[in-house]
């Protein structure tokens, strides 16, 4: 119990500064810390997205920052999409979950990666951009 709470809020304060999503990083470490099956580890993951989510929409909505209408109909549709997955994730072989989780991770670490690459340096050419101060 101990090595799960420790994984959470390892995970959960990294991803915060990264900017990942927590998943990227929470089933890595259920699967190697913990010895969890990669469908565990990914139902595991999933399940504590949810209260992460409902505190980080309460503080956010408290800033004029949440689209209700928008999230709403993304919340209607991905439980569809969290059906479907779950089935496909129960139906397909525990090697094919593990190599494309794999596959996935290294797109995101693409992505990521290309995007720190292309953000402009600080500096005065930035800064002359940036909208003066009320």
């Amino acid at each position: 119990m101990i090595e799960a709470v420790a994984i959470g809020l390892l995970a959960g304060v990294v991803a915060g500064l990264l900017g990942v999503g927590g998943g990227a990083l929470f089933v890595p470490a259920l699967t190697l810390g913990l010895g969890l099956s990669q469908l565990d580890a990914e139902a595991t993951s999933l399940l504590a997205i949810i209260p992460v989510a409902l505190v980080g929409t309460w503080r956010q909505h408290g800033h004029g920052n949440v689209d209700l209408r928008t999230g709403a109909l993304l919340g209607v549709l991905g439980v569809g999409g969290a059906v479907a997955g779950a089935a496909i994730a129960n139906a397909v072989p525990q090697r094919a979950l593990e190599v494309s989780f794999a596959v996935f991770m290294l797109f995101v670490a693409w992505r990521v990666a290309r995007r720190a690459l292309r953000a402009d340096p600080p500096g005065p050419a930035t800064a002359s951009r940036a909208p003066a101060p009320p």
